[in-house]
């Protein structure tokens, strides 16, 4: 028998437990041990409450946990419950799928003004992630200023645009679907350094842009380069800057407005106690495609902006970091003699959540190498629980999920899945009820 810890239950998580089983067959025991007393990392917290068909892959990962050989350990924090060498010392292998749930700092003057937010603490906000409940953006405000080129920027714009009825069907919290209900703002401005050949927006997402019921995206036809050269780009980029041409061409005559500004760099954010205005630097590309300041500025009026500019890994100790990457440091997923990491905790904040499935079949792979078929003598899932009993650790496990989630969808709004506990205690209060 052998014996795998996963610290981390989200995608990159759940596809590496599927791989072990597939390696080790009935040879294995799988403890998925978590921070938080519910799974799925970034499928619960991270993607938009309005993308339910991707959230319904979590019914696939549900699959890996009623099997016998998997355990679900929530409510346990690595670094404070238990630490890394406590987890070497019980486990053949341990394996690090933590994700990125940390901003990357927006690193221009005024950044810290009260108004501003990292897009991990505003989409977890209004995804309902304990850590962000209270955050409470300022939504009375007339604009907001968003900055990245990515979908996560996307997402915050939409979810910002659409109306009360338009969330029919999300699973987006009730805090946020009553502050948005009552929002001001009426102007969203989307930024990016470079231009529309150079954005990370997949088309499907940005598509949808061009459907929302009171809001229209804004593309200056200026900022288009000449439709002639599209031709060099990947199909999906293709895709993507048609929208943009779309949104160019198309009537703009609803009552708020998502600007696309093209070619800016945020400098700096000034305001009186809180962000009220974003000073932008436009930019042009060199020859090698980077984004250089021309000198010319102007002035975004706005009091909420978001910064969706990526992702960091928090650094474990006893786990060698590597700074610049905001990631594990590793080779290939190999961190050290039975360490290992996977998902963005390996990679960095990049890829689509399939991504993680041949990142988990590749590190499973190399730990079913690297301990062949010879019987362990580690104690597992035994020697954890003891030692988390010992220091009053109340860990959560998968049918105590299941009780939770149980409660989620019997409080939910009329149309919507589930109404998500937002506080520890509620969530451990269904469990031990």
């Amino acid at each position: 028998m052998r014996h795998v810890a996963i610290i981390g239950s989200g995608p990159a998580g759940y596809y590496t437990a599927e791989a072990l089983q597939k390696s080790f067959g009935e040879e294995v025991r799988i403890d998925m041990v978590d921070r938080l007393p519910v799974p799925y990392g970034l499928i619960r917290s991270g993607v938009a409450p309005d993308h339910q068909s991707i959230k319904a892959v979590s019914r696939r990962y549900e699959k890996v946990h009623l099997s016998p050989h998997v355990r679900f350990v929530g409510n346990v924090l690595v670094g404070r419950d238990v630490s890394i060498a406590e987890l070497q010392g019980l486990y053949d292998a341990v394996v690090l799928a933590t994700g990125a749930p940390q901003d990357r700092p927006l690193d221009i003057p005024g950044s810290d003004l009260p108004g501003v937010f990292g897009s991990a603490a505003f989409v977890g906000w209004y995804n309902g992630h304990p850590d962000f409940a209270d955050l409470g953006p300022p939504l009375d405000v007339e604009a907001a200023a968003i900055i990245g080129n990515g979908n996560v920027a996307l997402d915050v714009a939409r979810i910002l645009s659409k109306t009360s009825e338009e969330f029919g069907g999300s699973d987006i919290v009730g805090h946020a679907f009553e502050a948005l209900a009552a929002s001001a703002i009426r102007t969203i401005h989307i930024l990016g350094r470079r231009g529309p050949h150079q954005i990370a927006m997949t088309p499907k997402e940005l598509g949808e842009l061009g459907h929302l019921a009171e809001a229209a995206p804004h593309v200056d036809a200026a900022d288009l380069p000449p439709e002639s050269e599209d031709a060099a780009l990947d199909p999906g980029l293709r895709k993507s800057v048609a929208h943009l041409r779309g949104f160019a061409a198309a009537p703009t005559d609803k009552p708020k407005k998502i600007a696309f500004d093209f070619y800016a760099s945020p400098v700096a954010i000034e305001g009186d106690n809180r962000a009220e205005r974003l000073i932008v630097e436009r930019t042009r590309l060199d020859k090698d495609l980077r984004a250089v300041g021309t000198g010319e500025t102007y002035t975004i009026p706005c009091g909420l902006i978001v910064s969706c500019i990526g992702y960091r890994t928090p650094p474990v100790e006893g786990v060698p970091y590597d700074e610049s990457g905001g990631r594990f440091a590793n080779r290939d997923g190999v961190i050290g003699d039975g360490l290992y990491c996977v998902g963005w905790a390996r990679r960095g904040p990049s890829g689509t959540i399939g991504t993680n499935r041949p990142d988990g079949f590749e590190v499973a792979d190399k730990i079913a190498a690297a301990l062949g078929q010879d019987s362990s003598a580690k104690a597992g899932a035994t020697g954890l629980d003891a030692l988390l009993q010992s220091r009053g650790v109340d860990a959560v496990a998968f049918c105590d999920w299941q009780r939770i989630e149980a409660a989620e969808a019997a409080r939910a709004r009329q149309g919507s899945p589930r109404e998500k506990f937002i506080r520890l205690d509620e969530m451990l209060g269904v469990c031990r009820a």
